[in-house]
Formats: C-alpha cells, sequence, structure tokens
C-alpha cells in the first residue's frame, strides 16, 4: 500500500519537476519580486563539477548543489542531511563517523576487505574516500562554499573510485578586501534527555588590502546518546565529541596569480557504536568493552592558480594523515559463547598532485588537460582479543597478554593518470562534450614481522582448561603486487531548444582500483582444509547511459530537473568470508544493471509560498552469477542492491514579515524504501542463507523549523524527527556483530543562533 502511494506519489511529482539547490541558498520572496529573483537565482549557481565554472543549468550531468545558507537552514552538518533530501543517493551509517554514500544502487560491503567506495568524497582537492570502503570522517558542513554531488560515473575528471559519482566539499576561500565573522550555535534535546552542542565560528582577516588574508574556521561538537550499552553498563553509551578546524591563507600578489595554503583537522571521537540488537530493545545494545570507530585527521593543501589570457594554469598538492581506530567485539561470531574482538588502528599517509589547464571562456572551444598522481600508505595493527578474565577462569596460559592473535601490515596503492575534456559549440543551442581519461594503478600489500598467532579459538570454542597454548610466528611475507591499466571515457550532447531549457544525453565510464587481499595465501588456523585466501581482485567497470533536462518555467516560478539512466555494471568487487575464521578478502563475481529516474523540483507561486520537491526511481539486481561466484560470496541472481526503490523529499516554506523582522515556517516529510544488506547466503555454503541478511525499514521523517531573522542574525527552532520514527536504517552485514542494526535518532528538539559580521 505504502510503495504504491508513494509510486503515485513520484509520478505526480515528475510533472512539477525542479531542483532544489536553485531555491534553497537565500529566503524566499515577496510576492512583488518572485519572477526576477527566481531567474537572478539560477543565474549564479554556479559549480565547478567539470573543473571550470559553469551555470549548473548547462552540466550535462546529475548534479545537486547545496549554498552554505541552505545546510544552516536546514541545519545540516554532515553527510546525513545531504541524503536525506538529495535524489539517487542514500546514506549507509553503522554509526557515527563511519559511513558508506551509495550512488544509484552502486555499492558493496567490503571494508574489512580494502574495498573502495563507489562514490567518492573529496574535501577540496583530497579524495577522503580513498580510506576504504566506509569513510571514517564525518567532517563538519560550516563555511563551505558549496557542496556538490554528482551522480552517475565520474572518472574522466575525478578517476579511480568515483565509479557511481562524486561528493565534493569546496569550502570557501578567504576575501583580502574586508573582514568578516561568523558563527552559528546549535543546541538540541535528543530523547528528551540527551543534550546534543554544536559550535562554530569563522574570522576572515585581511592582512595586507587586496592581496593576502588569513580565514579561521573551528566547529566543536558534543553529543550525548541516546543508546544503552548493557554490557559495558553505560547509559548514552554512542556519545560524540569532535573538534576541528581550518586555516586558509591566501596570497594575491597580482590580479592574474594567487596561491593558497589550507590546513585542515578533525578529531572525532564517538565513545561507542550507535548499532543496536532488536531483541534487546530499540535503543540497547551489548558488547563488554565499547566499539571505537575513531579518527584523526590532518591534510595540507597548496594550489596555485596563475591566469593567462588565452588559459588558467591550477597545481594543487596535498598532503594528508589519518589515524584510525576500528575496535569491534566479535564475540557474536559464536554467539557471546567466548570473548573474541578486534582491535584495529590504522595509520594513513596520502599524497595527492594535480595539474591541470582549463581553456579561458568564450569562444566555440572549452577544453581542459590535466594530470594526476596519489600515493597512498596504510599501516594496521591487526589484535584479535581475549579477555583476561576469561583466561584466567579457563586457566589458559602461555599467552603474552590478552590477544591471542597479533600481526601488521601495509599497503601502498599508487594512481597515475592523464586526462582531457573538449567541448566544441556549434551554436548556443547545440554543443557536445568528449572527456578521455588513461590511468595506471598498483597495489602491493605487506605482512611485517614480530606478529604471532595461536590455537586460541580452538581451544575456547572446544571449552578445555588448564592449557597452555601454543603460540607460533606470523611469518612476513611480501604480497603479489597488483597492477592495471584503465581508460575511462564520456561523451555527450547538449541542446537548449530555448533560452529556459537545457536537454543532454551522456555515456560515461568508471571504474574502481584493483585490490590486493592483505593474507593472500593463508591457510586457516582453525580448519587448515578451509579455502586458501586468494591473491585479490581485478577492477570493476561501469557504463552509464544517462538522458535529462534542466529548465525554468512560468516566468522562473518552476525550476526543474529530471534524469534517466541505465547502467551496466560488471566483475563487481565484494567482500567474501572464509567460515572457519572469518577472515575478509575481495574477489570478483558477474554483473549489475541499474536503471532509474531523478527528479527535483522548486515552485514559488509567490506571497511567500515556496515548495521544493525530489525523489529517485531505483532498481538495480544482479543480473549475471555463476554457482562459483555464488559460493565465494554469498550473492543471489536477482539479489536487490543495497538501494530503494523510491526515495523522495518534500519542502513547504512560507516566509513573512513581523514587524520589522522577517520570519519563516518551513516542514520537510523525507521517505526512504527498505533495501536488503549484501548478502543474503553463507559465503562458502551455497543457498545457506546469511544469519545477519535483514532489510531496512521503510521508513517517513518529518521535520519542522520556525525561524525569524533581522540583519545580521537568525534564531531557528526545530523538531527533527517529530513523529519519533525509530525505523532501523541500516543493517550491519557482518555475522560478527551482536548489535547490528543501526535506528533512526530519537526526536530531537532544539534551536540554532547565527549571527554574522
Amino acid at each position: 500500500m505504502t510503495n504504491r502511494f508513494m509510486a503515485s506519489v513520484s509520478a505526480i511529482s515528475l510533472l512539477v519537476l525542479s531542483a532544489p539547490a536553485f531555491a534553497q541558498d537565500a529566503p524566499a520572496l515577496d510576492a512583488g519580486d518572485t519572477t526576477t529573483e527566481s531567474e537572478a537565482r539560477q543565474d549564479r549557481v554556479i559549480v565547478t563539477a567539470t573543473r571550470r565554472e559553469q551555470s549548473l543549468q548547462d552540466v550535462p550531468l546529475a548534479v545537486t548543489a547545496w549554498q552554505q545558507e541552505a545546510l544552516s537552514e536546514k541545519g545540516i552538518v554532515s553527510y546525513d542531511g545531504l541524503a536525506r533530501e538529495t535524489p539517487g543517493i542514500v546514506l549507509n551509517q553503522p554509526t557515527a563517523n563511519f559511513n558508506t554514500i551509495t550512488t544509484r544502487g552502486i555499492a558493496t560491503n567490503g571494508y574489512g576487505a580494502n574495498l573502495q567506495a563507489a562514490t567518492a568524497i573529496y574535501i577540496n582537492e583530497l579524495p577522503i574516500s580513498s580510506n576504504g570502503n566506509s569513510t571514517i570522517l564525518d567532517p563538519t558542513l560550516y563555511d563551505v562554499e558549496r557542496v556538490e554531488v554528482l551522480r552517475g560515473p565520474q572518472g574522466t575528471l575525478f578517476g579511480a573510485n568515483s565509479l557511481s559519482g562524486a561528493v565534493r566539499i569546496l569550502t570557501k576561500a578567504p576575501n583580502p578586501n574586508e573582514f568578516e565573522a561568523s558563527a552559528l550555535v546549535d543546541f538540541g534535546l535528543v530523547d528528551g534527555d540527551a543534550l546534543r552542542q554544536r559550535y562554530n565560528g569563522m574570522v576572515n582577516l585581511p592582512l595586507v588590502d587586496d592581496e593576502l588574508a588569513l580565514r579561521l574556521v573551528g566547529f566543536y561538537r558534543d553529543e550525548d546518546g541516546w543508546v544503552d550499552n548493557t554490557g559495558t553498563g553505560i547509559e548514552g553509551a554512542n556519545s560524540l565529541e569532535s573538534i576541528g578546524g581550518r586555516a586558509h591563507l591566501l596570497w594575491e600578489p597580482t590580479n592574474n596569480f594567487d596561491i593558497g595554503l589550507l590546513v585542515i583537522h578533525e578529531d572525532n571521537k564517538p565513545a561507542d557504536s550507535g548499532l543496536t540488537n532488536p531483541d534487546r530493545g530499540d535503543y540497547i545494545r551489548f558488547t563488554e568493552r565499547p566499539d571505537l570507530f575513531q579518527s584523526n585527521f590532518t591534510s595540507y593543501n597548496l594550489t596555485g592558480n596563475y591566469e593567462m589570457d588565452w588559459a588558467t594554469l591550477t597545481s594543487s598538492s596535498t598532503y594528508s594523515k589519518i589515524d584510525g581506530k576500528f575496535i569491534v567485539d566479535l564475540a557474536g561470531t559464536f554467539n557471546q559463547a567466548i570473548p573474541f574482538a578486534l582491535d584495529a588502528v590504522g595509520y594513513d599517509e596520502n599524497f595527492v598532485q594535480e595539474a591541470r589547464l582549463a581553456s579561458a571562456d568564450g569562444g566555440d572551444w572549452d577544453w581542459i588537460i590535466g594530470g594526476f598522481h596519489f600515493n597512498k600508505r596504510r599501516d594496521i595493527d591487526y589484535d584479535y582479543r581475549s579477555s583476561t578474565e576469561f583466561l584466567q577462569a579457563r586457566n589458559l596460559t602461555g599467552l603474552p597478554n590478552e590477544y591471542y592473535q597479533s600481526f601488521a601490515g601495509y599497503f601502498d596503492a599508487i594512481e597515475s593518470a592523464a586526462f582531457g575534456e573538449l567541448t566544441y559549440r556549434f551554436s548556443d543551442q547545440f554543443w557536445m562534450t568528449g572527456g578521455l581519461r588513461y590511468t595506471e594503478t598498483s597495489v602491493q600489500s605487506f605482512t611485517l614481522p614480530g606478529g604471532y598467532n595461536s590455537n586460541y579459538l580452538g581451544v575456547a570454542l572446544g571449552g578445555f582448561t588448564d592449557l597452555e597454548l601454543t603460540v607460533f610466528p606470523v611469518v612476513a611475507a611480501e604480497g603479489l603486487k597488483v597492477k592495471a591499466d584503465n581508460v575511462s571515457y564520456k561523451a555527450s550532447a547538449s541542446w537548449k531548444p530555448m533560452e529556459n531549457l537545457t536537454t543532454y544525453a551522456s555515456v560515461a565510464t568508471g571504474f574502481r582500483s584493483p585490490v590486493a587481499n592483505a593474507r593472500a595465501g593463508a591457510v586457516s588456523v582453525v580448519n587448515p582444509n578451509d579455502l586458501v585466501i586468494p591473491d585479490g581482485a581485478n577492477s570493476d567497470e561501469l557504463i552509464n547511459y544517462e538522458v535529462g533536462m534542466k529548465g525554468t518555467f512560468l516566468n522562473g516560478k518552476l525550476t526543474s530537473n529530471l534524469a534517466a539512466y541505465y547502467i551496466i555494471w560488471s566483475d563487481i568487487q565484494v567482500q567474501a568470508n572464509r567460515l572457519s575464521d572469518q577472515v575478509q578478502f575481495a574477489t570478483n563475481i558477474g554483473e549489475a544493471v541499474s536503471q532509474g529516474l531523478e527528479f527535483e523540483a522548486g515552485y514559488y507561486p509567490g506571497n511567500g509560498f515556496s515548495l521544493f520537491v525530489n525523489g529517485s526511481l531505483n532498481d538495480t539486481e544482479i543480473t549475471e552469477l555463476t554457482p562459483e561466484e555464488a559460493a565465494i560470496s554469498g550473492a543471489e541472481l536477482g539479489l536487490q542492491l543495497a538501494m530503494p526503490n523510491f526515495q523522495g523529499a518534500a519542502t513547504a516554506r512560507y516566509d513573512y514579515n513581523v514587524g520589522e523582522m522577517d520570519a519563516f515556517f518551513s516542514g520537510t516529510a523525507a521517505y526512504v524504501g527498505d533495501f536488503p544488506a549484501l548478502l543474503p547466503n553463507v559465503p562458502g555454503q551455497p543457498n545457506v542463507p546469511a544469519p545477519t541478511f535483514d532489510y531496512t525499514d521503510a521508513y517517513t521523517v518529518v521535520n519542522l523549523q520556525a525561524g525569524r531573522w533581522k540583519d545580521n542574525w537568525q534564531l531557528t527552532g526545530y523538531v527533527e524527527n517529530l513523529f519519533d520514527d525509530n525505523s532501523i536504517t541500516y543493517v550491519h552485514p557482518e555475522s560478527f556483530v551482536d548489535a547490528r542494526y543501526a535506528r533512526q535518532r530519537p526526536q530531537t528538539v532544539g534551536v540554532r543562533v547565527s549571527v554574522e559580521y
């Protein structure tokens, strides 16, 4: 019933068609100037999705752009808000600071096998999604110039691992001409008694008029939890503390040259996971110790631009470090029979260099050429933990400490590419674009000496007591070096049958880097007859066919975006698990098809009223799969991938005057359909249902806001999750997690105060 109703709503919405990005960058309009201002808004929506400034309406791909004003008004501070109100994407978020964005259904679980995310996430020029399948970083979206969500493969301009799309977080540059300052404070109560505090501030300091400026941004989040851990005895265990900031120094010695140094630091410390177990209660979890998904991130970027009469040369160099903790209770693997946990600590070092030359605006030809180099080293210490109490109770001796297995390794990944894109304008009404990118990748993993293993699992599961455990060393190993090259391409044709309407058709490809299994060749200690870990997984590839339209109608009162796509995804990289010891590794399976429709709509009838809608219809399933691939991965032919068939959101807003003050009231209802966690069967046991396989809930969340502003300050009251919906939004697809369901954040009531100078 619900699905049929929402499908009907989506069909009606297609008649409305429009883009919230156009509409939400400023307060709604007075009745008398609606048309003029609506048209002006679209003229100033400029994006750099094509690596050059271009009107959003002329970009031949599906893009949703969020200005800082819209983010602040909506209370969007991180990925969850973006996903809720952007069509075609969902956020897979098992807990705070642990995120995977799925675009158009193209995603597979694989953080334990070093798979890369299918949607690239960038902070300016730095690909932070290179940290693995899930990004252990939830950047604060404050004082950003814009957030661009690009849907469809972006392989030609953004390289490997932008398989299904890219999210670009673009920070504001310093202003050397005037002093600026702003602050945003947000206080909320979650579930009636859990205090949420968010503090943000910015100051822009002109140091030399028209030449040198420094922009400083700071943010701090202190959020009480609402999930109780009965194992640790901590109520509100999933609290979060996050602190960070940016410092951006910009020097413009001449009108045609500038160079900037940007330093970003974020330290995110969730105190425990927010995953729950419905058998224990809606917001109840059980672990003997807190699960920690924490990160400490620092990046340094140096970017220079030299503008010539005929082109602009840009060079960007970025060095970043991420220290991450992945500490998780694995006892659920054996139904809590024995202590079994993983304490993993990772250390990432990344270097990114890109240089590009873009033609000056004007003329029939637009072009861009460039080179790209990315070097990543990830060191990981793996320590598998029992507990001192358990070892003493069983009188099991022989281990150097409570860890029964300990080893360290690292891998080196290199990506080098040359790319180019060319646009020819046959007329003001018709133009074509073509792009190519040649990429070479290599990855190699290493196991370091000094580690050890033991027979703990067999002894503990067998119920033995009064034994000295056997400890033997982990042999240092140099893994297979996996190399690959790839040519990505894009071609599009754009046609403007009228000034306010742009249509396009495009075909584009993308790929992900190959994966080298860190424990390739390893034999199971628990069962030596179990499979030997293979070398790794080859690149998977995707081709996206798309048609779309972008327009404004009714004298600027109606704005519209519509995109339809058909995707073929081949040699899919997936994570498999060895049964006996749950060692995770990467492999490839057959093919999948994703097809769908995305729309965005905004309507400005006047008199202070405005309406925004967006939604997506998607059908994604595995279409080719051999019995061998099904057996090793647990996949099934015809399986729906991790994307709802329908999702959508609608926002109604009314702006009015209260004396000398402006005021507004708005309400948003967002619907997300159900979808499965991958994969349905036990790896290695064909047709045996995985006990961890399940679907998320279909849910609707309603948010309300009311605010007033005057001059440079604004006060907003809000209610998030008005009806206190507790639906399951994520299913963790791993057998080792007792508490493996993420739920909707409980009802949150709060107030935001912002001021600008």
